[in-house]
């Protein structure tokens, strides 16, 4: 197992007992320390760890699994596992079992998995923005639920890797049949999980989370926090598609890229064109139907959360606050695109230095105006037309047979996104991984395994 380690000592003992607590131990535990100035050492050797501490890396976290996973490879066999985790994740005690199990689970007629990864729920929950990102993830669970397990990213949270599967990456890119890097992590990528997703799905490898393999992650505790990571991580997947381009594989992503920056139009579209009708018509009004099909939309929201207990639901049914929660992800959605199609530098860390700061405030604000003012012209334009509020009209219903769609818990394009990659349609979220359920999970340190 090998566990990347930045600075969060509080959280690194608390994941160490998680591996320890195991039924299936792991047969060795490796913290990857890299570029540590606390006790991430010390308390990773304390609790039986092997400790590799990074030469000279200057590749982030890639690079430092990177450098473990080309001196740990080579000495296993292709059944063996390789099982890379966060620091700040805490497992539930059957993760590895499960999770191996899967693994090594052949289904005639379909691909190996290449990769087993986690349903991850946020601990601990203090304060308004944790419970919100909670939620996030509660549904996020419910969703791969009702896809029966099929994975979209094997998330850095706790991920089991087939070795086979990822020397089958390593060959590939350096034989470039994957689009770049020449290691296993790609080193230019703000998304390196993702992109490793992405290179076994495209090697032929199925990807898969099941309901039962269960973890607590670290919660962003404020919303500066929140903000470059979401940041970091819608335009690591921007980067990530462009690097793939238009393949099979990629084309679900595509389309999901597609409906999220509809979805991020809407409101401004939305309420430029209910606002010039309110000023030149007077207020339109909601009639009776739209009330009801809003309600369904809503009802389904709430419904998303009830496996996260009763102050998930809360937050649910009061809808303001999660309202306002979204709009904060359409502004970072938006200014990843900005940056994408902008070309900025990406890195991990938010710009340091005065000018430079400032120079991306600058390019930013002018390109969320000008996304803005286009949105806006957009919505004149059909104003004009006549077809603004048929428009709206197909958005909204077309949300609301989607969450009709969720609430029936059907995946009618599962055939055509390989449903058979996923688990057993039987299977369910097991209770005791609700948040707050269990108490063996709690928050581990961000270490690299």
């Amino acid at each position: 197992m090998l566990v990347p380690a930045h600075n969060e000592e509080a959280l690194i003992a608390e994941t160490l007992r998680s591996l320890a607590a195991q039924t299936r131990p792991a047969d060795e535990v490796v913290v990857v320390a890299d570029r540590c100035t606390d006790r991430t050492v010390q308390i990773s050797a304390a609790h039986g760890a092997r400790v590799v501490e990074s030469v000279g890396n200057t590749q982030a976290k890639a690079g430092a699994l990177n450098q473990v996973l080309d001196e740990l490879l080579p000495r296993l066999s292709d059944d063996d596992a390789v099982m890379v985790m966060d620091s700040d994740t805490s497992l539930t005690p059957e993760f590895i079992a499960r999770a191996a199990r899967r693994l090594h689970e052949q289904e005639p007629g379909l691909p190996p998995i290449g990769g087993v990864g986690a349903i991850f729920f946020g601990y601990p929950l203090r304060g308004l923005v944790c419970h919100l990102q909670d939620n996030e993830y509660v549904r996020y669970a419910h969703e791969l639920h009702r896809r029966h397990g099929r994975a979209d990213v094997l998330t850095g949270t706790a991920s089991l890797y087939r070795a086979e599967g990822l020397r089958h990456v390593h060959r590939a890119r350096t034989e470039h049949t994957l689009p770049r890097g020449d290691d296993i992590y790609d080193v230019e990528s703000l998304t390196e999980d993702n992109e490793l997703t992405l290179a076994l799905k495209h090697l032929g490898y199925r990807c898969v989370s099941p309901c039962a393999c269960v973890v607590g992650t670290e919660l962003m505790p404020t919303l500066s926090r929140l903000y470059y990571q979401r940041l970091r991580w819608q335009r690591g997947a921007l980067d990530n598609l462009r690097a793939y381009g238009l393949t099979r594989v990629t084309l679900p992503y595509v389309c999901r890229q597609a409906l999220t920056y509809l979805s991020v139009a809407f409101v401004p579209f939305f309420l430029t064109v209910l606002g010039y009708y309110t000023v030149t018509e007077g207020f339109p009004g909601v009639p009776w139907f739209w009330a009801a099909v809003t309600g369904i939309a809503a009802f389904e929201r709430v419904w998303a959360t009830k496996r996260g207990g009763w102050k998930a639901l809360l937050l649910a049914v009061a809808i303001v606050p999660e309202v306002l929660f979204d709009q904060l992800l359409n502004v970072v959605y938006a200014k990843a695109l900005i940056d994408f199609l902008t070309r900025s530098d990406a890195t991990w860390e938010q710009a340091r230095g005065r000018k430079k700061r400032l120079r991306r405030l600058m390019v930013s604000t002018c390109g969320l105006v000008l996304l803005l003012a286009g949105v806006v012209g957009l919505a004149f334009a059909c104003i004009a037309l006549g077809i603004a509020w048929y428009l709206i009209a197909v958005f909204v219903l077309s949300g609301v047979a989607a969450a009709v769609i969720r609430l029936s818990r059907l995946y009618p394009l599962g055939l055509l996104l390989s449903l058979p990659s996923g688990e057993p349609q039987h299977d369910e979220i097991p209770p005791w991984s609700q948040p707050g359920a269990p108490a063996s999970v709690t928050t581990g340190p961000r270490s690299h395994r």
